[in-house]
């Protein structure tokens, strides 16, 4: 496995990104407060990954966060998706922030933000990488 953690200012890791080759899987586990800078930082830094490793596979994990999320969806959607998208990312998990449930994630249904590949919102960590899990079964078979 490879791991990049990113830290704030005060030595605080508030992003970890890990690529397991054997399952060809990108995961970004968040926690604390993170304000859209950081938000940033760590969107671009997972992008970098998947430029690397061109895993079609990402595990977003949001459970962990404290106050409000990144709310640039005009960025993610325009730049982050299309990058995603070109270094060969196709499925992503995107497990919500605890105690917000994924029904409550946008006003915009998420396959409308998210075109270029296939998104879905989960409530737990489990339940995300059972359906990683599966669109990778589909792949393989």
């Amino acid at each position: 496995m490879l791991q990049r953690l990113l830290s704030t200012p005060d030595d605080a890791v508030y992003c970890q990104l890990t690529y397991d080759p054997k399952s060809h899987w990108l995961r970004t586990k968040w926690q604390g407060f993170v304000g859209p800078d950081l938000a940033m930082q760590g969107g671009v830094a997972s992008l970098e990954m998947l430029n690397i490793y061109h895993c079609p596979y990402l595990l977003n994990d949001n459970s962990a966060l404290e106050g409000p999320w990144f709310d640039s969806v005009y960025w993610l959607t325009r730049e982050w998706g299309p990058a995603a998208a070109r270094a060969g990312l196709r499925y992503v998990a995107h497990v919500t922030q605890a105690h917000k449930f994924a029904t409550s994630f946008t006003a915009t249904p998420v396959h409308m933000l998210f075109t270029a590949f296939e998104i879905q919102l989960f409530d737990t960590t489990t339940e995300a990488v059972e359906w990683l899990s599966s669109c990778q079964s589909q792949e393989e078979a």
